[in-house]
């Protein structure tokens, strides 16, 4: 089968165009012919070994497919890597049917951007209504559910960043109420303006750096942070516990592995809820480019450019 490898940490420039053995399912696991691969922000850093969960080499990267087995279409995520490859092994446990009116697009969208933003809304940040909301990386594919999502369910007031014209546009178009330049250079600032000049409620982050610092200035009492990636790749200032009494502030870490820790089914409850939504044309996918199997670096360098919108993916037919 063709598939995407890498034989030493780096950058983009790793991934490498192979042949390789078709994998074999074990017991447990499932055997999917793959038609749309997702492409995710982890995947950079699982190609450069900085990943929460350590990569071996070689690695054949990607946590996520669409495809067919036995008959049936299905989402699933993959144990460790795999997914760069026109075949892929899953764990049953990990694999969803996809129902009809939900695209490979929007199942690719959801399976992890999605029920990121389900759990970080709803597990991290106990959403109320009313409260305001910070989208930073709005236009991205956790950001473009996240808005429509706080929207949804009663948000006050979405506040987005994103850093050009078009993206804060999108992010208005998908139902947040302002949207700000995520480059300015006060954030603290601009996003106590963007919320009528009140400190803001609710933060979701994944940029790190001093967007991170400058955010948990904003918060309002019980204000909640929920951190979720590095994507400036610079970290934020260690937080000192005595500082959260300022405003009675809460800021949390989400990695999205740990859902399946959870008593009940929480990862498929959140799915399932958005799988709905897209079926009722309520919540959209927004679609970021499909790139051939073959130019998975080219995929890379634009997702780590922080130039991209939406949901990528590959095409194991090119």
């Amino acid at each position: 089968m063709r598939a995407v490898q890498v034989t030493e940490f780096g950058g983009p420039e790793v991934l490498t165009p192979v042949e390789l053995p078709d994998p074999v399912p074990g017991p447990g696991e499932v055997l999917i012919d793959v038609h749309r691969i997702g492409v995710n922000y982890a995947d950079t850093h699982q190609a450069e070994n900085s990943y929460l969960a350590p990569s071996k080499l070689p690695l054949v990267p990607g946590g996520e497919v669409v495809g067919t087995t036995n008959g049936k279409r299905v989402v699933a995520l993959l144990n460790g890597g795999g997914g760069y490859a026109e075949k892929a092994v899953a764990p049953e446990a990990t694999t969803f049917d996809v129902p009809d009116g939900v695209d490979d697009l929007a199942a690719l969208s959801m399976l992890v951007q999605g029920t990121t933003a389900w759990v970080l809304l709803k597990k991290n940040a106990h959403l109320e209504k009313n409260e305001s909301v910070v989208v930073h990386a709005a236009a991205g594919g956790v950001g473009t559910v996240a808005v429509q999502l706080a929207k949804a369910w009663g948000a006050g007031r979405v506040i987005a960043t994103a850093s050009s014209d078009e993206k804060r546009q999108l992010a208005l178009d998908l139902g947040a109420d302002v949207a700000i330049d995520s480059r300015a250079e006060d954030m603290t600032a601009a996003l106590i303006e963007a919320n009528n000049g009140r400190r803001v409620d609710v933060v979701l982050d994944m940029v790190g750096g001093t967007t991170t610092d400058q955010s948990i200035a904003a918060l309002a009492p019980f204000g909640r942070l929920a951190f979720y990636g590095m994507a400036g790749r610079e970290n934020p200032k260690p937080v000192e516990l005595r500082n959260l009494l300022g405003h009675s502030t809460t800021i949390s870490g989400m990695w999205l592995p740990h859902v399946f820790r959870l008593p009940g089914n929480v990862f498929g409850t959140a799915l399932a809820e958005l799988f709905d939504l897209v079926q009722q044309q309520k919540l959209k996918a927004i679609d970021g480019g499909v790139y051939a199997l073959s130019d998975a670096r080219a995929a890379h360098e634009a997702l780590r450019s922080r130039k991209t919108v939406g949901k990528l993916l590959l095409d194991p037919g090119k």
